[in-house]
């Protein structure tokens, strides 16, 4: 596997696209492909890119596999992405599409060892993360409710403190 480490240790492919809506850096299925051709062309190599469309338990999906082969060198990785046949604002050829360029990106990172995972050290703000909040027992709940009734808790007293289910919350409305 002499080639595909030299063309894995030697590819640079920065993240040169702005998500104009969340403003951060990315890069997709064609900046790998162009930033690995010439290193292929350099070391007579060459990867394909399929697709298929394949369903497990009701979700459709595609997988896209990647094949790097070099002379008796051969390595080949999968990736799969889900299809939304009911993403707003997209035709099902369109959602076809964007599974395809997902997946094939993600069979290019793992065939090329390119790392999109964001480091925890740049991601983390070093702020301190608010505790969950504790679910309320059932029992405790009624005993809550009675507390309210006599004015001796309040609502949102119980919301502040306590994470409710749906239905002790429709209960709690209905006292209000």
């Amino acid at each position: 596997m002499e080639k595909l480490i030299a063309i894995q240790s030697e590819l640079k492919a920065p993240k040169t696209r702005t998500n104009n809506f969340a403003g951060y850096k990315f890069r997709n299925c064609e900046d790998i492909l162009e930033a690995v051709k010439p290193l292929l062309a350099w070391h007579g190599a060459t990867i394909t890119i399929t697709d298929e469309v394949k369903e497990l338990c009701g979700v459709i999906f595609i997988e896209a596999t990647a094949t790097f082969k070099a002379g008796e060198e051969m390595a080949i990785v999968c990736a799969q992405a889900g299809i939304d046949l009911n993403k707003k604002g997209m035709d099902k050829a369109q959602t076809f599409g964007t599974a395809s360029s997902y997946a094939r990106k993600y069979a290019l990172n793992g065939l090329l060892l390119i790392d999109d995972a964001a480091d925890a050290d740049q991601t983390n703000d070093h702020k301190e993360k608010p505790k969950a909040k504790p679910v309320l027992p059932e029992a405790r709940f009624e005993k809550a409710l009675e507390a309210i009734k006599v004015g001796d808790y309040t609502p949102e007293d119980l919301e502040a403190k306590y994470e409710l289910s749906e239905t002790q919350l429709t209960r709690l409305n209905e006292l209000l």
